[in-house]
């Protein structure tokens, strides 16, 4: 349920965080941060920036201090040629923490984003407070057959139309028409539910570079079979790390099956699917997501690291005893652990 006493977004003027930017090893990094309390990152998908979250940093600014980051090769981020795999991802995150003296954080992750919190909870368990995956990379192989498409070489020359004269406004008045199509009771289909988005992420790509940096990043986690990395098979080692879930029911980028078989894998994790939403349950419904977060972060403790007891995970590994759920998403999860198709980081 969402809480009631936010059943209307309003503008928090005080807490609208404009662009900051560091260099770490040569490159310009550009974040935005804002407020004051515990550290929350907020880490967006691919071919997205921070502008993403644009909705929800004012309010979770009442109460935290809000790093939200555009990643390498991203929104006002430098675009070099460099590595753009999830591992060298996380490593950016605490790097950035690093030079602004921040230790520890809560991690939100959208998306690809979902992906890279789950790494640098894994490389750098005792920075992580709690973690909060958002439709979430990194699960499984499905994911949206455009995605698929883009990774192709050939591919690569379409997007490039959108250099064209009229290209782009043609393409954000097609996302306009479509998503008031989604807002009707004649909705054409969930498939549709997520292009307005999609479009919106499309319309950042002409720029030579920043298409250059988006195929680099989506071909390091995304091939014509779908994904090519899991986290399945280290999500045991969240055993005592407060976990939340978020999933639209419409997601049509990344399946809400998805969300199980992370849910049943992740001991002690909570999950909350919302109706009616799609790949950003944010931005669909950035009321009931707030109300989410919140009643996630007053409900749990953050983590107080344990290397021995990290060790000791680590040595037992996974067991079926972990996983949790019925039988066909116990044997689904091993599956998809057990697949040759997959990539370790």
């Amino acid at each position: 349920m969402s809480n009631p006493r936010m059943r209307k977004l309003r503008p928090v003027p005080d807490a609208e965080p404009r662009l900051e930017y560091r260099t770490v090893h040569g490159y310009r990094r550009a974040f935005r941060m804002v407020g004051e309390g515990p550290a929350l990152l907020l880490i967006h998908g691919i071919g997205d920036n921070s502008e993403t979250w644009r909705e929800v940093i004012p309010h979770l600014a009442r109460n935290y201090t809000v790093i939200a980051p555009d990643l390498l090769g991203h929104g006002s981020s430098d675009k070099p040629r460099a590595d753009y795999s999830v591992a060298a991802y996380a490593n950016g995150m605490r790097d950035l923490l690093s030079l602004l003296a921040i230790e520890h954080v809560t991690v939100v992750g959208h998306s690809l984003g979902g992906g890279v919190a789950m790494q640098f909870a894994y490389q750098f368990p005792q920075m992580v407070d709690r973690l909060v995956l958002v439709s979430s990379g990194g699960v499984t192989k499905d994911v949206h057959p455009l995605l698929r498409i883009a990774s192709l070489p050939l591919a690569s020359e379409v997007v490039k139309l959108l250099r064209l004269p009229g290209a782009l406004p043609m393409i954000r008045l097609a996302g306009d028409v479509i998503g008031r199509l989604n807002h009707t009771p004649l909705r054409p289909g969930a498939i549709l539910h997520d292009t307005p988005d999609l479009i919106r992420v499309l319309s950042g790509l002409p720029d030579p570079t920043a298409h250059e940096a988006y195929l680099r990043t989506l071909r390091a986690v995304v091939d014509w079979r779908g994904q090519v990395v899991t986290m399945l098979d280290r999500c045991y080692l969240t055993e005592n790390l407060p976990v939340l879930l978020v999933w639209g029911d419409q997601d049509s980028v990344i399946p809400v099956a998805h969300a199980h078989l992370a849910h049943s894998a992740m001991p002690g994790s909570r999950l909350s699917v919302f109706e009616r939403s799609g790949h950003f349950p944010f931005r669909d419904d950035p009321i009931r997501f707030l109300g989410v977060l919140e009643d996630f972060f007053d409900s749990t403790t953050t983590l107080d690291f344990d290397e021995s007891r990290w060790r000791n995970l680590l040595v037992a590994g996974i067991g079926e005893d972990k996983i949790s759920g019925n039988a066909s998403t116990r044997l689904a999860v091993l599956g998809a652990m057990g697949s040759d198709e997959r990539s370790a980081t």
